[in-house]
């Protein structure tokens, strides 16, 4: 990308470049115009501060942060949630404050490394074969993990103990999880250490912890959206007068700085 210039001042490319380490991307060229949007932002709100008579501590970079913090903290204000809009975003988001599932599953592992399609081949036959059998006498689970899991629990007939979601690999717990208790998941699941035969042996769902107990998360959380929010309507209103050349910027996509 070449230099962009705001109001008449040039930002050269070498910054944008030393600016891309900030905003990683799927794509350079995502990253090349994150990159000099930012620094036009910036720019936007050290004259804007300047213009206001806002002060800097010092001339540092640090001072020019706590300059823009300032700006923002004087020309920004947001409305704090009261109590009616925290109840109505804990109703309307029941599962964003439940107390963790917590759940004992039990596995055999054949064990493969992810790079060896051979290994991970009669890992599966071996994992499908065992399912085959347990099909036919379920209640064999921890006899067959003992003899035959690569985990360490497979001595104590492939139980994991107690688990919260979190706890495993994603892949092992997506497949778990949608088991009954006392369900053999009928497929073999892969993760990177190999072929699981999994069981659900007992699972405790979380349950809808009380308004009291998450109000304070719901009052900052909503805060802080609002504030965001806020932000970004008053960064447009410094993108749309100004001057900016070789790049371009929609007002309503400033974003959060």
């Amino acid at each position: 990308m070449d230099a962009v210039t705001v109001n008449g001042k040039m930002i050269p490319a070498q910054a944008i470049a030393g600016e891309m380490q900030y905003h990683p991307a799927p794509s350079q060229e995502q990253a090349w115009n994150e990159a000099p949007t930012a620094l036009v932002i910036r720019e936007l709100l050290l004259l804007e501060a300047a213009r206001l008579g806002v002060e800097a501590p010092d001339a540092t970079e640090a001072g020019e942060e706590a300059l823009i913090e300032a700006l923002l903290a004087r020309e920004v204000a947001a409305p704090e949630p009261d109590e009616a809009a925290c109840r109505r975003y804990g109703s309307e988001n029941p599962s964003k404050f439940r107390a963790p599932d917590v759940y004992e599953a039990a596995h055999i592992l054949f064990a493969a490394p992810p790079d060896d399609e051979a290994a991970q081949a009669l890992a599966m036959r071996a994992a499908t074969e065992t399912l085959a059998e347990l099909k036919a006498s379920p209640k064999r689970f921890a006899a067959l993990a003992r003899e035959r899991s690569a985990c360490p629990s497979g001595a104590s007939g492939g139980l994991l103990g107690q688990q919260s979601r979190g706890d495993l690999v994603p892949e092992f717990e997506t497949f778990v999880l949608a088991l009954e208790e006392g369900q053999i998941c009928p497929v073999p699941v892969t993760t990177r250490y190999g072929c699981h035969v999994l069981c659900l042996d007992r699972i405790a769902r979380g349950a809808v912890l009380p308004f009291d107990t998450v109000a304070p998360h719901i009052a900052r959380y909503l805060a802080a959206r609002a504030w965001r929010h806020a932000v970004s309507r008053y960064l447009s209103t410094l993108v749309t007068p100004a001057r900016i050349e070789g790049l371009t910027i929609e007002p309503n996509g400033t974003g959060d700085r």
